[in-house]
């Protein structure tokens, strides 16, 4: 694993690896909120909602879909 103050570039600091290089998926049972947060955006979804069924309900892909508005 690759132990660096900024992982890659465009990357808000570390994010873990699988034993594979690639980046570990974000927990699907992450808030919301937390992720509202994180990145600075709205959704206009309660704070205590989980990512992985706002994910589901709007068939996104991933949360890089999410952010990136794919």
């Amino acid at each position: 694993m690759v132990n660096c103050k900024n992982d890659a570039p465009g990357m808000r600091g570390y994010r873990s690896r699988n034993q594979n290089g690639l980046l570990r998926d974000k927990r699907d049972d992450t808030h919301m909120g937390t992720i509202e947060a994180q990145y600075g955006h709205d959704f206009g979804v309660r704070s205590d909602m989980l990512l992985g069924n706002y994910l589901k309900q709007r068939r996104i892909a991933s949360l890089n879909d999410l952010v990136n508005g794919k």
